[in-house]
């Protein structure tokens, strides 16, 4: 028996499904990944600014101001076996630098997505158009849904808001609802670079910025360039 597929199995090959959490599992993972690649290259920096510093190159900097160190949990589905090496002290430059590596990979990812989904559509001749795009069509090629609710000042600010975010729904914290906040930015670095890659596809600069305050909820705050 022959192992060539038929003309109609290679035009119209059967759809192949992947279970919907293994995308969220692999996003939590992905943020874990980037977080150690980026303690390791902040630790490389600092080693080639002190090797700097010892041949006299560079002044040496002023001391840090004392902290209290203490070693910060993992973001797991529920587990709490394992610990991230992370201490407070230069904490907050580590997780900016994974949230801008985040952003970057969400432009990418952004473009390539509108590129892909408005291929059989015409130019869009209204910014409201494009914002609604963003809203129906981007959100529910990522995220599975709509967004929940879309309002505009009319000046060029578009605010998004989800009230069942599908990156966010997934996390767990151990150390109570602030600390759950404030390591949620992370994983709603990723959704802002797709959104601003998808409008810069689609001919605008955006400044988008994604707030927490209630999880699963999130809210991004669009906003386009003046003449729009």
């Amino acid at each position: 028996m022959s192992s060539v597929p038929s003309l109609a199995a290679v035009a119209d090959p059967p759809p192949r499904y992947v279970d919907g959490a293994a995308m969220d599992y692999f996003v939590i993972e992905m943020v874990n990944a980037l977080r150690a690649s980026s303690a390791v290259a902040t630790a490389r920096a600092r080693r080639v600014e002190q090797e700097m510093i010892e041949a006299g190159l560079i002044p040496t900097p002023a001391p840090p101001a004392p902290s209290l160190k203490k070693d910060k949990m993992r973001d797991s589905m529920g587990s709490s076996a394992s610990r991230s090496s992370i201490s407070r002290d230069g904490q907050e430059g580590e997780e900016e630098e994974v949230r801008a590596r985040l952003e970057a990979i969400g432009i990418h990812v952004g473009a390539n997505m509108a590129e892909r989904l408005c291929h059989d559509r015409g130019l869009f001749t209204d910014t409201l158009d494009t914002i609604k795009f963003i809203c129906k069509d981007l959100w529910n090629a990522c995220w599975e849904k709509q967004v929940d609710n879309l309002r505009t000042n009319h000046r060029g600010v578009y605010v998004l808001q989800d009230n069942g975010f599908k990156p966010l729904t997934r996390l767990s914290g151990w150390e109570g609802r602030a600390e759950s906040l404030r390591r949620s930015k992370v994983y709603v670095a990723m959704p802002a670079g797709i959104i601003r890659g998808a409008l810069a596809r689609l001919g605008f600069q955006a400044v988008v910025v994604p707030e927490v305050t209630n999880l699963p909820q999130c809210t991004f705050q669009v906003k386009l360039p003046k003449g729009s």
